[in-house]
């Protein structure tokens, strides 16, 4: 039978999901509620398919996804609530196999899975045709300013966190997330917090508080 991780920072999420999944003959082999924990996951326990939120603390779904990909190759489903262009095409350039909406029926998912294990491509109807020609235009995958590290650093910078405490969520020292943080703000040419919380969240990285 598939074994799947499943990454949501919702648990009543991730429990409906499970028991779906298991009653219709799948493993849940290991479970997440952030991006990063769901790569170490998944690293620990290589399932056959990875079904992620795409809006998640630590690590959002994307990059934890080309992470994931390019550590391991095992196919992730990012299923989302998105369906802006800008977090379609961020998720294709990552790599990722299927783009599932939430509000599509359960069978859509399960769908989503069987393509993926056969080593297609899944979007769910409802994705613009005009944002999948753009995704399948190898122009419009325009290279990321930013490195995937340099990226997770951002994500962590927007959600309020010091230099320390990225480190030490990152595994690095101090000084190396010191030197990431100023590299980001050089690339970008931005140098206040305020606009870095701004652009992450322009690119999908972070949602705006309400």
């Amino acid at each position: 039978m598939t074994r799947i991780v499943l990454a949501d920072d919702h648990a009543m999420l991730r429990e409906a999901l499970k028991i779906f999944l298991e009653k219709n003959d799948f493993i849940v082999a290991g479970e997440a509620e952030d991006g990063a924990e769901a790569v170490r996951v998944v690293r620990s326990v290589r399932p056959q398919v990875v079904i992620m939120d795409l809006s998640m603390p630590v690590m959002n779904g994307i990059d934890a996804a080309e992470e994931i990909r390019r550590d391991t190759g095992i196919p992730v489903i990012l299923l989302t609530m998105h369906t802006e262009e800008h977090h379609v095409l961020r998720a294709f350039r990552a790599g990722v196999a299927g783009f599932v909406l939430k509000t599509k029926s359960a069978s859509d998912l399960l769908a989503a899975i069987r393509e993926v294990r056969c080593g297609n491509m899944y979007v769910s109807p409802g994705i613009s045709d005009v944002v999948v020609r753009e995704m399948l235009n190898k122009g419009a995958l325009r290279k990321e300013v930013l490195t995937l590290r340099e990226r997770q650093v951002l994500q962590l910078v927007a959600e309020g966190k010091s230099t320390k405490e990225l480190a030490g969520i990152l595994g690095i020292s101090e000084r190396t997330g010191g030197s990431h943080r100023t590299r980001i703000m050089d690339k970008l040419e931005i140098h206040e917090t305020a606009n870095l919380v701004r652009y992450a969240i322009r690119e999908g990285l972070v949602e705006a508080s309400l």
